[in-house]
């Protein structure tokens, strides 16, 4: 307990600043232990779903690079695809939704590295829309009309970060030892943003 008597909550893993979704939380030292040894095995159940720049020739695929500080810009994280630097990582990848210049895909996590979807998407060359870290804050694909540049300008504006969010959450229960996954609904920036470009996807010649 913390000294004011109310429980201390151990942090198992955590999410990126302007990502939504779940997140663990251990109400008592055993159960953080527990956690802690599940995420370190990669027995975690992990899905996201994000909005990425560009087109996929595949419906799904596999990423391997090391990830880890990049040498020059300390707080941005890269990809080691040599692995010289950095530690493993792995994101499956599926896409859910074509939008002829963006894409919805949803990423399934076997390691848990810091920006590791986001870093992982950018080594690709799929950007998350707006991440203003890795690059997909700017027109990364699509036309040169000033309409279309409008359009793009007001999707940012509806969704104000890197559209990636924590959808479903499963492991052990570390008291029942029973499997439990939780899940989360999209939230209304990235639904917005996602059914506008549904709609423009459907009308493309009218934006140009």
């Amino acid at each position: 307990l913390e000294e004011n008597g109310l429980p201390r909550f151990g942090m198992v893993h955590r999410i990126d600043k302007n990502t939504t979704g779940l997140l663990v939380l251990a109400k008592t030292p055993r159960a953080m232990t527990d956690l802690a040894k599940q995420f370190f095995n990669h027995t975690v159940h992990r899905r996201y779903i994000a909005l990425v720049w560009g087109d996929f020739e595949e419906n799904e695929g596999t990423i391997r690079g090391h990830v880890g500080r990049h040498q020059r810009f300390r707080k941005l994280f890269t990809t080691y695809p040599d692995g010289e630097y950095g530690k493993e990582a792995i994101t499956h990848y599926k896409v859910l939704e074509r939008f002829n210049y963006v894409t919805l895909v949803e990423c399934r996590l076997e390691t848990g590295r810091t920006h590791q979807i986001r870093v992982h998407m950018q080594f690709i060359g799929h950007p998350l829309f707006n991440d203003d870290f890795y690059g997909g804050d700017k027109i990364v694909k699509g036309t040169i009309f000033s309409k279309y540049k409008q359009f793009v300008d007001n999707c940012f504006a509806l969704c104000q970060r890197q559209a990636l969010h924590a959808k479903e959450l499963g492991f052990i229960h570390p008291a029942t030892k029973q499997p439990i996954l939780f899940e989360s609904f999209l939230p209304d920036d990235m639904l917005a943003v996602i059914e506008k470009w549904r709609k423009y996807s459907e009308n493309k010649n009218d934006i140009g």
